[in-house]
Parts: C-alpha cells; structure tokens; sequence
C-alpha cells in the first residue's frame, strides 16, 4: 500500500503541473485571497465562482476593504451565488481579521479553524497553501478519487467515514508541497474523476484504480440517503402605486435569505387562490396600509425555485394601490438591492413590462 500511496502522490503532482487550469487564486499565496476563493467555491462550479471572485478583489482589494462594507454591499454583489450564509460569515470574519488580528490571517490549520465559517477543508487549503502545512483537504472530489482508486467503501456521511478519508488523504499528502498536492486532487476530481460516466480509458490511475478493476466506478463513493425535498408555496405581493413605487421587506428570520429583500410575502400550504390569501394576516395587514385598488396573478404557472433540500413554487401578485409610504421604493431603484435571485429574474422581467 505505501508504494501505491507513493505512486498516486507522485502521478498526480505530475498530472496537475502539465494541466491545470490557470486560475487566479493559484498565482498568488495571500491567505485574503486564498480564504475568498474557497470560500466562493464551496458547494460552486468554478466556472460559477470566478467572476463573483473577480468582482469581490476588485470591490475589495484587501481584508480591510472587505471589513469596512456594509453588508448590503457584500450581499448585493453575492447576490445569485446562494447559500447566503457564506457571506455574512465572510463579512464577519473579514471584520475580525481586520479589528482583532490587525489584518493578519492566522498561519495554521489549527488557529484558522476558530474563524467563523472555516471548516476543516477551508482550513486545511488555506494552511496548506499559503504556509505549507501538511493539512489534507477533503471535499467531494477528493471522497470520489480516493474512495475509487483505493476502494473505499465506507459510507462518507458517516464518522466512521469522515475519519477514514481525512487520515488516508493525509497518508498521502506531499509534505514537500501539500499546498500543490491539495490543488491537484481537487483538480482531478472536478475535471477527469467526474461523478457521472467518467472517461476512465484515459485516466492516470487505470492501471490501479480498484473501483474500475471491481467494476464500482458508478456506485463509489458510497453516498448518503438524499434527504427529503420540502416544498413550499410561497406568494409575493408586489405593489405598484400610481407613482410606480412598491415595497420591500428584508427577511430578518434565520433560514433561507437571511438579511436579503424581497416583497411582501405570503406563504400558503398549497397553490393559492385570490380568496385564501385574503384571509391571511399578512394580507389584511397590508391592505389596511395600503388600500387595495387591484390585484391580478402575474404568472399562473408557478416559478419552481429548487434550492438544497427544498422546492419553492412561486407566484407572483401585483397589487395595485394609490397609497404611498415612507418606505416605498420606485420601481426603477430596485435594482439597488440585494435580493434572491428567484427576485432578481422576476424584477428583470417585470421591470421590462413596466418600462
């Protein structure tokens, strides 16, 4: 086993320096840069991620820059990337590093784990990368490869599982150059060791590669149960005034979208009709604020947003009304805020007709 380990390390390292992809955060060793990367990228596409990266260096060159924008800003230009939660923590974390380490990241695995939203995999890549500690990185593509190539079976949703990758990827791991070990596995798993029908007539390790030697390559890794997909009925009230004003509300509530706007929203056990909705708290206590003159369903069909491990079937209403509040935005400035994507491509559409 330790010459195939030897043989693996020394393979891949080779594979990677002929052909990886020229990335940004690969020409550099700036730990700010190092942490936004993969901090973009988890549960992301590369092809997703980089020019969200591009536009986060260029808004914010430094961890300091970072620290001192607001959070609409850092969510606004997250905004259509997902999983929210990545950015408040970025932001929080970028304002600690700022005000409480003087602008320095910490330089190993073990003080990067106390920053919040780094894990044991973003810790690991920062540490190896930047300072050449030999902490494994172990994500999805690193449980595909080295669960095929060696054969592992053990269910990687299990703790069992958990530590027996961990302490393989860190049997393996290049001690003279763990920061390039960890990018070329990463690399092979995203690129070549592909989940679905992976071209294994050309792969490095065919020759090795137990999986494809015990015709597992399709049921490997061992995956967990898929968890049951809720599904939600959710109805957006938007207003228009006479003056081509509406309303936003930001979601304060932990869960989905947390500090992000969206309008008014009503959200129902099923489709609903004109009649449910009137019934609902929500409704009766915006109509009493803005008089409701009209109301038409805008799409009949709903938009089925699927994010994680829920299904949002949504529609939109548009509410007219000839009263105007203090916190009436125009039309035209919505635009400004940071909203959900499901928001965004409603508002792009809408904000068209209106025009």
């Amino acid at each position: 086993m330790s010459k195939k380990r030897s043989f693996f390390s020394k393979n891949l390292i080779t594979w990677y320096l002929q052909n990886k992809r020229d990335l940004p955060w690969r020409n550099t060793s700036d730990p700010y840069r190092i942490w936004l990367s993969e901090i973009m990228l988890q549960q992301t596409r590369v092809a997703q991620g980089l020019p969200y990266y591009l536009t986060f260096v260029t808004s914010f060159p430094t961890v300091e820059d970072l620290a001192k924008a607001s959070e609409e800003k850092v969510l606004k230009l997250w905004q259509g990337l997902g999983y929210y939660s990545r950015a408040r923590n970025l932001h929080f974390t970028a304002k600690y590093v700022a005000n409480e380490l003087s602008g320095s990241f910490p330089n190993s695995y073990k003080e990067l784990l106390r920053l919040k939203g780094v894990g044991d995999y973003t810790a690991s890549a920062i540490a190896s990368i930047c300072y050449a500690e030999p902490a494994a990185v172990v994500d999805g593509n690193v449980y595909r490869v080295l669960s095929r190539v060696f054969g592992v079976e053990t269910p990687i949703n299990s703790t069992a599982g958990v530590k027996e990758f961990k302490e393989l990827a860190q049997a393996l791991i290049d001690h003279s150059q763990p920061g390039v070990f960890n990018q070329a596995i990463m690399e092979f798993g995203a690129r070549y060791c592909v989940p679905q029908n992976p071209n294994c007539s050309v792969c490095i390790f065919n020759d090795n590669c137990v999986a494809l030697q015990r015709q597992k390559v399709g049921s490997l890794p061992v995956k967990p149960k898929k968890q049951k997909v809720r599904i939600r009925y959710f109805n957006y009230l938007v207003f228009v005034s006479e003056d081509n004003s509406t309303i936003l509300k930001q979601r304060l509530e932990k869960g989905i979208w947390q500090h992000l706007y969206e309008f008014p929203l009503i959200e129902t056990e099923r489709l609903a009709t004109l009649k449910d909705l009137q019934t609902e708290e929500v409704f009766q206590d915006a109509s009493k604020e803005h008089p409701i003159e009209d109301m038409i369903l805008y799409n009949e069909l709903p938009i089925i947003h699927k994010l994680s491990h829920q299904h949002l079937h949504t529609r939109f209403w548009i509410v007219e009304t000839s009263a105007r509040t203090a916190e009436a935005i125009p039309i035209k400035k919505l635009e400004d805020y940071a909203v959900p994507v499901l928001i965004q491509n409603f508002i792009s559409e809408f904000s068209r007709f209106k025009n």
